[in-house]
């Protein structure tokens, strides 16, 4: 099995953090094909850092276009046949990428492989709650309710978004949802389950923050998965049942707001789920 692999940051205005997710890259045990960091129109000195310190790296800079539009253009430019990701405000233990292709190479036909996790929150070291518990195999009815396999523990080898596509940079957030959905419904993931990524969280600039309710998002990726006809009658029904239950949530919210246009444009989503399907 090729193990060439190209590591895709995308980054915008995090300079601050930049420079641990690419250590934690350049001490890897396995070697990795390149390291390209996408500028989506950053202000502060991540050029300047990366000419200055990382000249190892490719940079590729673009008008801010959002993370999924910077991811793609990493993925267009690799010429490694594994990509792995890696967000600028993560980093990953020396070990990660040797775990995974063991892993890979243990499961032979299998083209995902991600791993466990450890959260810092604010500078502390937080447990996540069961329902974002890893786990590998056919897990796609675990990735129904919210994202199960965080981009920056993947490792996939490229055929993968030949056969499923890009990132939609439609979604403003939820992109990574979107993608785990359409790749689990039909292929079974390998899973490490040591934790080999740190995830920091509780900045600002987290998407997670500067959007609110999320489940909008998911609302849009479920839909496209269902329009798209690929799924098993068992997961289809799976799929209706999950998005009647958000559905029903962002109807709520919805008219708690006074947003009634957006409410009814729920209720109507949610009155084919139920014309298609038992809820």
């Amino acid at each position: 099995m090729s193990s060439t692999v190209s590591v895709i940051i995308p980054s915008f205005n995090r300079a601050h953090t930049l420079a641990r997710a690419l250590d934690s890259v350049i001490a890897q045990t396995h070697p990795v094909l390149e390291i390209i960091v996408i500028d989506d129109g950053s202000t502060d000195q991540t050029d300047e850092l990366i000419a200055r310190d990382y000249p190892q790296c490719v940079c590729l800079r673009q008008s801010n276009r959002g993370v999924s539009a910077a991811r793609n253009r990493g993925i267009s430019h690799a010429r490694g046949e594994w990509l792995a990701l890696l967000d600028s405000d993560d980093s990953w233990m020396p070990e990660k990428l040797e775990q995974q292709f063991a892993a890979l190479a243990a499961s032979p036909g299998l083209r995902l492989c991600h791993t466990d996790e450890i959260w810092i929150r604010n500078g502390t070291r937080i447990n996540p709650m069961r329902k974002h518990r890893k786990q590998g195999g056919q897990i796609f009815a675990q990735c129904l309710p919210l994202c199960v396999i965080s981009p920056s523990a993947s490792l996939m080898h490229r055929s993968l978004f030949e056969t499923y596509g890009l990132f939609d940079e439609d979604l403003p957030a939820c992109e990574d949802y979107d993608l785990w959905l359409r790749v689990c419904s039909r292929e079974a993931v390998a899973f490490v389950e040591q934790p080999l990524v740190v995830k920091y969280g509780g900045h600002e600039d987290q998407l997670s923050r500067q959007y609110w309710g999320m489940d909008r998002f998911r609302v849009r990726a479920l839909s496209k998965l269902l329009e798209a006809r690929i799924l098993s009658a068992e997961d289809r029904q799976k799929t209706l049942q999950v998005l009647e239950q958000k559905c029903r949530i962002l109807i709520q919210g919805a008219e708690k707001r006074g947003a009634r246009a957006r409410a009814d444009e729920y209720r109507e989503m949610l009155d084919l789920c139920q014309r298609e399907g038992p809820a």
